[in-house]
């Protein structure tokens, strides 16, 4: 990928334990970056922060939350503005999967995945953009999914969920790009994660790095919309493309 240098210096991360979130942090590391790292997991951001001082991060701060839990979000931005002193790339990566089977049988279930996957995500985006057009710079990136694309019987609660984030994150960008800030939103294709494992790993997954390069490339290129490896921008064309006649008797 490009040189990293010229990316954000200060940077927070909510979901900073997933995989890609990983991956793009330990890139950015050796720039002497700051971060304030939020995840559920104390143990998990222990051994983050340590891995990426190591790497060369200039400071590492963490936080414990639940993401979920819309309330705490002011108070959780405000931590990451007064320990960075301004930030300028927030990246979201949290997220679920879910259970499709689970999920289309019981709303409670479908709810929670949505909760997760775009309500909270709403709310961080909010705060996030309003503090990003009243500085008038910044990059707020959010990692997203082909999913959200088109609705398929094998994840459509997922994809839902994933579908409205993007839709969202359009009006966004169409208020507050002309104030000079980046949205950016991120379109994984398949990724080898633990959130993936179950599934069979075919030869359209991709690693964290791999994503982890084009979320950085697309950061410094200032662009709109990504998918992650570019090749899935071909093949969900073909697949919004197939007429609803034809595709509700698809198995995909």
């Amino acid at each position: 990928m490009n040189k990293t240098d010229s990316l954000p210096k200060s940077t927070l991360v909510l979901g900073a334990t997933s995989a890609i979130a990983m991956a793009v942090l330990r890139k950015m590391a050796p720039n002497g970056t700051r971060f304030f790292l939020v995840a559920r997991s104390q143990t998990k951001l222990e051994a983050v922060r340590m891995d990426l001082l190591t790497r060369g991060a200039a400071n590492v701060d963490i936080l414990v939350a639940d993401l979920d839990d819309t309330a705490l979000h002011p108070t959780l931005i405000d931590r990451a503005i007064l320990a960075l002193g301004d930030i300028q790339l927030a990246l979201i990566a949290h997220g679920v999967l879910g259970d499709q089977q689970v999920a289309q049988a019981n709303y409670a279930a479908a709810e929670a995945m949505i909760r997760t996957n775009f309500l909270s995500a709403v709310s961080l985006v909010t705060i996030l953009a309003n503090y990003f057009e009243a500085q008038r710079s910044g990059t707020l990136a959010v990692i997203s999914s082909v999913a959200g694309d088109r609705g398929r019987k094998s994840n459509y609660v997922y994809g839902a969920s994933k579908g409205a984030l993007n839709i969202f994150l359009d009006g966004v960008r169409n208020r507050i790009d002309r104030s000079g800030v980046q949205v950016l939103t991120i379109r994984p294709g398949f990724v080898a994660t633990p959130m993936t494992a179950h599934l069979p790993q075919g030869p359209l997954f991709a690693t964290p790095d791999v994503v982890a390069d084009g979320i950085l490339r697309a950061i410094q290129k200032r662009s709109d919309i990504i998918y992650v490896p570019g090749f899935w921008a071909f093949i969900m064309f073909v697949i919004r493309s197939i007429p609803q006649s034809i595709f509700k008797k698809m198995n995909l």
